[in-house]
């Protein structure tokens, strides 16, 4: 079989982007192991890419050189064309033949190239006719004169069309020579593309890998783990869809779900159903961290109404017919999963024959999931060991479903409020709450009461977790704030350094001077050796202070005293001192210009004035801090950077007012950095700048007088 040019063109790079692929993932090989192990099968085949490049263009074209043949023919065949076009162009162009003729043109018919001829002077130019015109006034005729032009050229063609087959033939069989390696490297190329596939539907859902879980030794029971956190039905909607918790305990491997009709039941089953077969298949699903489940050797799920007009089946005998299959095939590394078990009959015998299946599925060591609306399933869950209640939950001020499910309590039907929603008759809801035992009613109120706690834990639960959150969001914006200060100290001090080693060696140029001096002048021997003992012990002592690092402030220990308003205290986390203001859960404390306020425990009494001095540090002056900043020229991203850390900066230093200069342009910059003063804490307020200040690409800010807020 002889491949076409295209076909060749999809070999060819096709094994190209296999190769560009394999040394990709070879590369990243420390990243992703497992795709750069697939990769690894991956043979392109280096020979058969440059010999279809060297014989085709991008276009599929055989190329003139792919064989000397093919380019010795087709050298001739443009020289036969032209031979062929110039006789014909003068024969169209004689004066003599011109009446003759339609037009004063050259064209082709059948492969040959011919003149028009009226038909009325038909014979006049002596030739062979290949065509007439549609209305018969003119007839297509190839000059006797041309015949063996023509020939020519036309064998020239056919030569050229059997040389261009042997290249694609030959081709192909190099082809055919690297089939079984093109075959392993397409079967690669299709993992890859599965695993990439993968990827990105699990970016698409925001899905994770769960955890898989190997099922627990021992008898007939709890032995998978079915732990799903935050699940979400992969095909609804995720803007409106609730996330659900499905966590079966150690001890649970039966869990029966009521609650209202349209509660979710059904959804919660298909939930998790889908999720266990997707993670099975290896696709992340839509969970939060945390979640894991046993990979399951059989899912077995009777969800919907099965009813067949052709098998005479009704709702009941649909139901009845899988789960008999289920019976027989489920066992203690099964899930199954049963919609309205016993319905489509009598509520009693329903009942009663649900019960005797779930216990059938318990016995068997079958994960089991099961969706019903008998009350007489609740008490079975209640009192069996190893069955648990879920409830989908229901809000009783708005009358609807949230869709929430609650593992460890029974649902309520909440068929009479229901009633009341739709707008039926407050009578003969009355009647019939009349005719439901007291018992039930008592019951029925205790799981409302039950609920309505529940939910308010849930919603104290969750504040305290968002409390929590932002505390943690503070706390590690402070972190980050002080380890700007940190690296602002250091900073300094490594400077103050830079410039007392800058004045040390010119102390010791002016030493080398004097030594010059002194044996310049020939002073006295003693005079002499005086100077020099005062020049060693001054070398010595620059030697010293160069080597000596700046330290922190040792700080003396504690006093037994508490610390009161007044005291002068260091700040650790500011590695400074000042001056208490207030007491309370924090302490207020004055640093210069500003306040802050830090834990009880961040601060240590220094007396009502430093008892020692303090410590040397080497003299250097705080680089002074303008009152304008200009972040024209910077990214979005390196602009605000820059403009937080000048905000703290003219804060310590007590500017109270600053501009900040970002200029018009498309207004991106100026955007940002408002954006960005709205919530900063030293900022009481801003506005653009007036006419005379810059307008619109300057914002002008109010700084407030504290470090925190």
């Amino acid at each position: 079989m002889t491949l076409t040019p295209a076909e060749l063109l999809d070999v060819r790079q096709t094994l190209m982007a296999a190769r560009t692929l394999h040394n990709l993932l070879t590369r990243l090989r420390p990243q992703f192991p497992h795709l750069a192990a697939i990769a690894g099968r991956i043979a392109f085949c280096p020979s058969l890419i440059e010999a279809i490049g060297r014989c085709l263009d991008e276009r599929g074209e055989v190329r003139d050189t792919a064989t000397d043949a093919l380019q010795r023919i087709r050298r001739d065949l443009r020289a036969a064309h032209e031979r062929v076009l110039r006789h014909l162009e003068r024969l169209v162009s004689s004066p003599e033949n011109l009446p003759f003729l339609q037009e004063p043109l050259v064209t082709q018919r059948a492969g040959r190239y011919v003149v028009p001829l009226k038909a009325d002077f038909k014979g006049r130019i002596p030739g062979i006719v290949h065509d007439r015109s549609a209305s018969g006034a003119t007839l297509f005729v190839e000059p006797l004169s041309a015949v063996e032009l023509n020939n020519a050229w036309r064998e020239l063609q056919i030569e050229e069309e059997q040389e261009v087959h042997r290249i694609l033939t030959r081709l192909s069989a190099r082809v055919a020579s690297c089939g079984e390696e093109i075959e392993t490297t397409v079967d690669a190329l299709a993992d890859l593309d599965l695993a990439f596939a993968k990827a990105l539907y699990a970016e698409d859902l925001e899905a994770a890998a769960p955890g898989l879980v190997p099922f627990r030794d021992g008898p007939p029971g709890a032995r998978a783990t079915l732990r799903l956190v935050q699940a979400r039905h992969p095909l609804l909607d995720p803007e409106t869809v609730v996330p659900i918790d499905v966590m079966l305990d150690d001890e649970t491997h039966v869990l029966v779900i009521t609650g209202p009709n349209t509660g979710g039941k059904t959804v919660t089953l298909k939930t998790v159903g889908l999720l266990i077969l997707m993670a099975q298949a290896g696709l992340h699903i839509p969970v939060a961290p945390g979640s894991a489940l046993s990979p399951f050797a059989a899912v077995y799920a009777d969800i919907g109404d099965e009813q067949s007009i052709e098998q005479s089946l009704s709702t009941f005998s649909a139901h009845l017919t899988n789960i008999l299959s289920f019976i027989h095939q489920a066992d203690d590394r099964s899930l199954v999963l049963l919609d309205e078990l016993g319905a489509g009959t009598d509520p009693a015998e329903g009942s009663a024959l649900a019960r005797a299946l779930l216990e059938t599925f318990r016995r068997s060591g079958a994960t089991t999931l099961v969706a019903t609306h008998y009350p007489e399933l609740k008490a079975y869950a209640q009192m069996t060991e190893g069955v648990q209640n879920a409830c989908v939950e229901f809000d009783p001020e708005t009358l609807r479903p949230t869709y929430h499910l609650t593992i460890g309590l029974p649902g309520r039907s909440n068929a009479f409020a229901i009633a009341r929603r739709l707008g039926l008759d407050e009578e003969i809801v009355r009647a019939a709450e009349s005719m439901v035992s007291q018992e039930d009613r008592q019951t029925e109120a205790l799981l409302a009461d039950i609920h309505r706690l529940r939910l308010q834990a849930v919603q104290e639960r969750d504040r305290a977790y968002a409390a929590r959150r932002e505390a943690e969001q503070l706390a590690e914006e402070l972190r980050e704030r002080l380890a700007r200060i940190e690296e602002e100290r250091a900073e300094i001090l490594r400077v103050a350094r830079e410039e007392a080693e800058t004045e040390l060696e010119s102390l010791r140029a002016e030493i080398r001077a004097l030594r010059r001096r002194l044996r310049a002048a020939a002073e006295p021997l003693a005079e002499v050796a005086a100077v020099e003992r005062e020049l060693e012990g001054l070398e010595e002592r620059v030697e010293e202070e160069l080597e000596a690092e700046p330290e922190p402030a040792v700080l003396p220990s504690p006093p037994p005293r508490p610390v009161r308003v007044g005291d002068r205290v260091w700040v650790k986390p500011l590695r400074t001192e000042g001056e208490v203001l207030a007491l309370g859960e924090t302490v207020e404390v004055q640093v210069g210009p500003a306040r802050v306020q830090v834990a009880p425990e961040q601060v240590e009494l220094r007396g009502a004035a430093p008892s020692r001095p303090e410590p040397t540090l080497p003299t250097y002056r705080p680089p002074t801090v303008e009152a304008r900043i200009d972040l024209r020229g910077y990214t979005v991203e390196e602009a605000l950077e820059r403009l937080d850390r000048y905000l703290d900066a003219a804060t310590l230093a007590g500017l109270p007012r600053v501009e900040i200069v970002h200029g018009k342009g498309t207004g991106a910059l100026r955007r940002a950095v408002r954006a960005f003063l709205q919530g900063h804490p030293h900022v009481d307020a801003y506005r653009a700048g007036e006419n005379g200040e810059g307008g619109e690409g300057v914002t002008v800010v109010t700084l407030g007088d504290e470090i925190t807020r």
